[in-house]
């Protein structure tokens, strides 16, 4: 017997990869409503299926979920640049998402996905390769996405043991490239100038946006539970993503770079990242993906590498890398 067509709301739905998620489930037949709920308005318009909402998510959403008979909802709404009103960021992030959870329960949903980040591992000097879902959850201190991630998660763990009836998904995702990228890493590369640690050249994990969205699609349609890392095949260092896009490395001894990037976020000279941002560009924080390639037969179709490719021959205005499926 066939299932009941997903009927699903997306939190933050008219973010990057929102805005990806809709263009994969609005063919899909298994979907019967898409509903967007995010303070942004969608970018462009969309078919019947898809309805937007302007809502922000510290505020109950239970009317809407129920109005709409919702039975899956897709938590991507949070905060991803770093910014100085640490309370207003944890109030979206972190209180947001207790709301999410709380409306979901009183709503009768009965799927819930979350899209985490493998940064509540951090990055850490003594990180060993390919960190499993089974590591310890330590954010960098001062780290505020990943502090969030993880403060979320928690709340999750917690949401998931007192509401047994409802399925709850995890994806820890490394961050997201593709033609389409917009967040923190493609941003930091508009610059000509970036910033590199003297002795270390660490080795990036990206996940291109067409398998994520592959895999949230098909945790929706299968009502999939579990705790899952996802990040695309191999590594590419920090150097070749600079080279690729003709970028000037400015290899600075650790203390200085510590130090300057720590005073001028203080004074407000800049708003890229505190000083703890620099964690990410010198400790090793890669994640395996063995749980979710033996447990669910997924296979990422691309590389870190082809994912930054891709993101790199938007940029230049080539013609888009093809698809693989190797």
């Amino acid at each position: 017997m066939d299932s009941p067509a997903r009927r699903v709301a997306i939190t933050g739905g008219s973010g990057y990869i929102g805005t990806r998620l809709i263009e994969q489930m609005e063919g899909d037949p298994s979907v019967a409503r898409i509903l967007i709920l995010d303070v942004r308005p969608l970018p462009r318009s969309y078919g019947p299926k898809v309805v937007y909402l302007q809502r922000d998510i510290t505020d109950p959403i239970d009317d809407v979920l129920s109005e709409h008979e919702i039975d899956v909802v897709v938590h991507l709404a949070f905060i991803l640049k770093a910014g100085h009103n640490r309370v207003a960021i944890r109030e979206v992030d972190v209180s947001g998402s207790a709301t999410v959870l709380e409306s979901s329960a009183r709503s009768g949903v009965r799927h819930i996905v979350y899209f985490s980040s493998t940064t509540v591992y951090g990055a850490h000097a003594d990180n060993r390769p390919a960190l499993t879902e089974s590591a310890a959850v330590r954010p960098v201190k001062g780290f505020q996405y990943g502090e969030d991630k993880a403060a979320s998660e928690a709340l999750l763990r917690e949401f998931a043991e007192a509401h047994p009836e409802i399925v709850t998904t995890v994806l820890r995702g490394c961050p997201v490239m593709g033609p389409n990228a917009d967040n923190f890493i493609s941003r930091t590369f508009q610059r000509r100038l970036l910033v590199g640690i003297v002795g270390y050249d660490p080795e990036m994990q990206l996940l291109h946006e067409d398998d994520l969205t592959d895999i949230l699609a098909r945790c929706i349609r299968q009502r999939i539970p579990g705790l899952y890392n996802v990040a695309g095949r191999g590594t590419i260092r920090w150097s070749e993503m600079a080279a690729a896009l003709d970028r000037r490395l400015l290899m600075l001894p650790s203390p200085l770079i510590y130090w300057l990037t720590s005073i001028s976020w203080t004074l407000r000279l800049q708003f890229e990242s505190p000083a703890s941002g620099l964690d990410f560009i010198r400790f090793p924080w890669t994640a395996g993906t063995e749980k979710i390639q033996s447990e669910l037969g997924v296979h990422f179709r691309y590389s870190s590498r082809e994912a930054w490719e891709a993101f790199v021959h938007r940029r230049r205005g080539l013609v888009p890398v093809p698809e693989r499926g190797d």
